[in-house]
């Protein structure tokens, strides 16, 4: 492989790329949408991408990354939804390690980016709270500093992949007598420390992948703290606009629209005007949000960060997502409710399960009322952030 990829063309790159895919990826694995790696699947991705010299794409060199241009990390993206992979959500190199790499110490970076990027190690994120989600601010969670330890007392709720993961960045209050935004500290902890305890819930997909987090008096070390004390919702904030410029991707709606296209021709109803009028219409949008997608991403890597349009790009993606499952259940017809693949018109994809995948994604990252308000605040002028 070449010691650079930013040297080879894009389309040198992208048949490189796409030749390693077909070569390489497991066969059981192509059920985009439907399926998520977690646990051991994911361990296995992440290796074989290491051991080929294809992981953490947009990392820094010097961190072991590829240091992909924006354009060659878009062409990765594609030619996986290409490929129809499953989808993989990856919280330690794409949430905490851009965080770790701005505002963690050197002993941070040193121990825990190499096992992140080998694959050794999974992440999950420990945000939101039974009622402290999209207000996330509002956190109760505490971590109390005795001696060279914070010791923690709270729950965490629909943290995902949490029973796969072997650590967690975890958001806690360390000071009540201040606004609340500046109250809050940005602490990593071992999924094995005592007191802290993982519970599944079940979800409307029939997965398990959502999870509660229990801290009854956890104990980390206080070297654990990523930042300054108090200072954690600048690196949440940091780590919020990563998340929503992966969640504004159209990769989930443009997969549920290759679906709903197999039904349509399957079924013969390309010729209905009314179908394709609306399918028209989804693709339109969909395509718009890839350009929309690709300015802000470009924009975020150049550091100018705006928070109102990756919070309105969350939106825009997550609401087109559910509009394409509703029209490939009006498109179903009496077969959208079975609960196993529908067998009509070509299509062997469970579609009430993709239905029930993209009626939480206007929720996850911050809900889309909440963002519309935030939005809304920024545009105008005041102080709300």
């Amino acid at each position: 492989m070449a010691d650079d990829f930013n040297l080879l063309s894009n389309d040198a790159f992208r048949d490189r790329w796409r030749m390693w895919l077909q070569a390489n990826y497991p066969e059981e694995w192509r059920i985009p949408i439907i399926y998520r790696l977690a646990g051991d699947d994911e361990r296995r991705w992440h290796r074989m991408t290491y051991e080929a010299g294809w992981r953490a794409p947009a990392w820094p060199k010097e961190y072991g990354g590829l240091g992909l241009s924006l354009e060659k990390q878009l062409i990765m993206h594609q030619e996986m939804e290409g490929h129809n992979c499953a989808r993989v959500l990856d919280s330690g190199a794409v949430l905490l390690a851009p965080v770790l790499m701005k505002y963690g110490t050197q002993e941070q970076r040193d121990r825990y980016l190499p096992p992140i990027l080998r694959g050794e190690e999974l992440w999950c994120q420990g945000y939101s709270e039974p009622n402290s989600g999209s207000d996330l601010a509002s956190l109760r969670t505490s971590a109390v500093l005795e001696g060279d330890e914070f010791v923690i007392n709270g729950q965490k709720i629909w943290t995902t992949l949490a029973a796969y993961a072997d650590r967690i960045f975890v958001l806690v209050r360390t000071n009540n007598d201040v606004k609340k935004q500046a109250g809050i500290s940005f602490v990593l902890a071992d999924m094995g420390t005592p007191g802290l305890t993982v519970r599944p819930i079940m979800n409307l997909a029939d997965e398990d992948e959502l999870c509660e987090i229990f801290f009854d008096d956890v104990r980390i070390p206080a070297e654990n703290l990523v930042g300054e004390l108090n200072q954690g919702w600048t690196v949440a904030k940091a780590l919020l606009g990563d998340e929503r410029i992966a969640n504004g991707a159209p990769s989930l709606s443009r997969q549920a629209f290759d679906v709903l296209e197999q039904l349509v021709d399957g079924i013969g109803l390309t010729e209905d005007i009314g179908q394709t009028d609306r399918m028209a219409q989804l693709y339109c949008d969909i395509h718009d949000l890839a350009a929309l997608h690709a300015q802000v991403a470009d924009a975020a890597i150049r550091g100018e960060i705006d928070n109102a349009g990756l919070g309105l790009m969350k939106v825009l993606a997550t609401d087109l997502f559910q509009r394409v499952s509703d029209e490939l259940l009006n498109t179903a017809g009496e077969d959208a409710g079975l609960r196993t693949p529908v067998g009509i018109g070509g299509v062997e994809l469970d579609l009430r399960k993709i239905y029930m995948i993209a009626r939480p994604s206007t929720i996850y990252a911050g809900a889309n009322e909440v963002q519309r308000n935030i939005a809304a605040n920024m545009l105008m002028g005041t102080t709300a952030k």
